[in-house]
Parts: C-alpha cells; sequence; structure tokens
C-alpha cells in the first residue's frame, strides 16, 4: 500500500529488454537521491509513477536499484519503458502518517493530458480519463497522477471520455514530476480504492451475504 505522497525524484537510467520477442518485459535500472535506498531491502515495493513495483537488486553505494517490468504491465502504463524520470514512492508502514490517500499502486488507466497551464501562482492540469473510470471520479475526491495523490476541483463526462480538472500548488511541481507535463502527454491514473469497493457492493450483480 501506498499514499500517493512521493519520497523522491528517481530516473529511469536503462531499459534492458529481457527478451527477443513482445511477450518479453524488461528491466529498468533506476537512479536515487542520496540516502534513498539505506533503508531498502531485496524484495521490497516501490511505486513508479504509480505503479507498484519490486526491488529485484539494489546498490546503496551507487543509490541504484532494479525491477522486472512484464510486457502486460508496459501495455497498461505509461512513462516506464524508455529513459526519464520518475516519481518514487516506499511502501507504507504501519506507523506512517496517512498524507494522500489509500493507494494501492495498480494503475487503473492511462489519461491524456489536455491542458496543463499557469493560472495565479497555481497551476491548472486537465486530463481526460478513460470513459470507464468517470464512475469512481468526484468532486473533492482523491484521483492519483503518476503515482501523485491529488483532489479533483471538477469532473465532467463526456462522449469521448471524463475530463478531469485538478489545481496543482508550486510545492507539488517542484517535488514531483509533473511539473514537466504538457498538453498531449500521458499519465498513469488510479481512482480511489474506497470508490472501487463501493461501487462493487452497489453493483446489481454483486453477491450479497446471507
Amino acid at each position: 500500500m501506498f499514499t500517493g505522497i512521493i519520497t523522491g525524484l528517481g530516473r529511469i537510467s536503462a531499459v534492458l529488454p529481457l527478451g527477443d520477442s513482445a511477450s518479453h518485459g524488461k528491466r529498468l535500472t533506476l537512479d536515487c537521491p542520496a540516502h534513498y535506498l539505506n533503508d531498502v531491502a531485496l524484495g521490497d515495493s516501490i511505486a513508479l509513477n504509480g505503479a507498484c513495483m519490486t526491488v529485484t537488486s539494489l546498490n546503496t553505494a551507487t543509490q541504484q536499484f532494479t525491477v522486472d517490468i512484464s510486457s502486460e504491465s508496459l501495455s497498461k502504463t505509461a512513462g516506464l519503458d524508455a529513459l526519464g524520470g520518475v516519481n518514487l514512492e516506499k511502501a507504507l508502514r504501519a506507523n506512517d502518517r496517512l498524507g494522500g490517500h489509500m493507494v494501492s499502486g495498480h494503475v487503473d488507466g492511462i489519461g491524456l493530458v489536455t491542458r496543463f497551464e499557469q493560472v495565479g501562482e497555481s497551476w491548472i492540469l486537465q486530463i481526460s480519463a478513460p470513459s470507464a473510470l468517470g464512475k469512481y471520479l468526484a468532486y473533492k475526491g482523491s484521483i492519483t497522477v503518476n503515482g501523485v495523490s491529488l483532489t479533483v476541483n471538477q469532473v465532467q463526462d463526456l462522449a469521448e471520455g471524463c475530463l478531469v480538472s485538478i489545481n496543482l500548488i508550486p510545492h507539488t511541481l517542484q517535488n514531483t514530476t509533473l511539473g514537466s507535463l504538457h498538453s498531449g502527454a500521458h499519465v498513469n491514473l488510479e481512482i480511489d480504492l474506497i470508490a472501487r469497493y463501493v461501487e462493487r457492493m452497489l453493483s446489481p450483480g454483486a453477491v450479497q451475504a446471507a
């Protein structure tokens, strides 16, 4: 589990194919800030742009670690198949503050940035989300964008998808990779965990306890 509060800015410094067919995944090498990996062990979970991955090797001397990402995960995420910056979050511990919201690290869909511009001291981020995610998004509800816990300021259902508007403060832009977004960029989206269970319990086909 995660909270959507980014704990470090990393960089994918190498991408190694794990085979020569489309069914093979890739091995990613990530560079981390100083001392970031000092409390990390093999097998720990770290979210990369909101996608939960398992540490398969690490080097605390160079502050680098690797993960193996399957072709299935690559097809369901954005920004994890090429060199570049990523948001990092270590898995939640039982005694940690829950500063964002409950995040599973499972990407539910890929969104398209349709607007990203400064308004006053803040920035407006508009994302076109897949229609299937629209029922889980609500005014003042939570959404995870590239691993960052954010509050929905406006939601509008359209024929081609669901348009979500978010306000970003300068602190968020300075401490995550969201500051490098632009119109036309793709982002990883995760819906609120509670909304997922509520929808299941209220759906017509849900199994009711005896």
